[in-house]
C-alpha cells in the first residue's frame, strides 16, 4: 500500500509542470483580454475549456489576478460546471452526427478508447470512481473527460452530474492547496 501511494505521490509531483498548460493558457487570456472580458469572465472561461479546465484557471486566478485563493476555487468551479450538463444531455446526439462521417466515427472512436483506458477506476467503483477520476487533477482527467467516462459507462445523468461535481470540488481543493503551496503558480 505505501509503495501505491509514493507511486502515486512522484506522479503527481512529475506531471505538476503539465498541469497549468502555460502557452494554451496565456494565449487564452491574451485574447480575452484584448477583447475587453473582465478578469473573473477569464478565469470562468479559462475553467470552461477542456484540458485546461480549473487546473489552468485557479492559478490564473490567484497569481495573475490576485484574486484570493476563495474567488479563484469559486469561479473556477462555476466555470468548470458550466458546460458538464450539455455534455451529459446533448452527447448521444453529437456522437450520432459525427459517427455518420469517416473523419467522425475514427475521432469518436480516438475518443472513446482513450476515455476507457484513462478510466479504469470508473468502471470498477462506477459513482465513487468518477469523483475520484474526475478529482485527481492530472493531465487526461478531469470534469469534461469524466463526462464522458460517464456516459459510456451509463451513468444516469443526475446521478453522473452530482458526482463529477464533488470530483470538480475535490479537484479545485487540491489545486488550490498546491498553489497556496507554491507547487503551482502562474508563469
Amino acid at each position: 500500500m505505501r509503495k501505491r501511494i509514493l507511486f502515486l505521490y512522484l506522479i503527481l509531483m512529475l506531471s505538476l509542470p503539465l498541469l497549468a498548460n502555460p502557452g494554451v493558457r496565456t494565449d487564452t487570456i491574451a485574447w480575452l483580454s484584448k477583447h475587453n472580458i473582465s478578469s473573473e469572465w477569464i478565469v470562468v472561461i479559462i475553467s470552461m475549456l477542456p484540458i485546461i479546465e480549473l487546473r489552468g484557471a485557479i492559478p490564473v486566478g490567484i497569481f495573475l489576478f490576485k484574486f484570493s485563493w476563495l474567488k479563484a476555487a469559486v469561479l473556477s468551479v462555476i466555470g468548470n460546471m458550466l458546460p458538464i450538463p450539455f455534455i451529459l444531455l446533448f452527447m448521444d446526439g453529437v456522437v450520432a452526427a459525427l459517427r455518420k462521417t469517416k473523419i467522425g466515427r475514427n475521432f469518436t472512436d480516438w475518443l472513446f478508447a482513450r476515455t476507457r483506458s484513462k478510466s479504469k477506476i470508473v468502471e470498477k467503483y462506477e459513482s465513487l470512481g468518477l469523483t475520484i477520476f474526475v478529482g485527481i487533477p492530472l493531465p487526461g482527467t478531469g470534469a469534461w473527460t469524466g463526462s464522458f467516462a460517464a456516459e459510456i459507462f451509463g451513468l444516469r445523468f443526475w446521478k453522473s452530474l452530482f458526482f463529477i461535481f464533488l470530483g470538480v470540488l475535490l479537484s479545485a481543493f487540491a489545486v488550490t492547496i498546491l498553489c497556496q503551496m507554491g507547487v503551482i503558480v502562474f508563469k
